[in-house]
């Protein structure tokens, strides 16, 4: 066991933790941040994908131990005083989501690209996004929405 600290969507959290326990499980099952989702366990399909100090990551294989003194970003936290994150917007405008399950994780993977890339080709939003696997919206909502988000910052 080890007592982590940690900032999660701009709250301080100071927790005891397994040292075995995964931070995607953490999220869900001690802070009830639902919107990570699991659906691989093995890091294949980037429903889990949240910020750590900035960058995304699959925390479906990230030790929460293993983050002790980070910043971590979820998509519940990218909204700001209850309005939707740009991202957001997009997608739902776009029609980047179906049944809705990757969403979090492609919205948390495209805003990490925007901030890294503020205008990638089709091509570089395709390949930043490769990692994230989505098996109802054929992909071409996703990338209309990354670019139209793009064309605005």
């Amino acid at each position: 066991m080890a007592v982590i600290k940690l900032s999660v969507n701009g709250k301080k959290i100071s927790k005891e933790v397994s040292d075995s326990t995964l931070l995607s499980d953490f999220l869900r099952n001690n802070l009830s941040l639902n919107g990570t989702h699991v659906g691989c366990d093995t890091s294949q399909c980037g429903a889990c994908v949240v910020h750590l100090n900035g960058n995304s990551i699959k925390s479906c294989t990230t030790l929460v131990a293993d983050c002790d003194g980070s910043v971590i970003t979820t998509i519940e936290g990218l909204s700001n005083n209850g309005k939707m994150h740009p991202m957001q917007e997009a997608f739902k405008k776009h029609h980047g989501l179906q049944c809705g399950f990757c969403t979090p994780g492609m919205v948390m993977s495209a805003v990490d690209l925007l901030q890294k890339n503020k205008n990638p080709s089709e091509q570089e939003i395709r390949d930043w996004l490769e990692g994230n696997i989505c098996r109802c919206t054929g992909y071409q909502g996703i990338v209309m929405a990354v670019k139209d988000v793009s064309s605005k910052m």
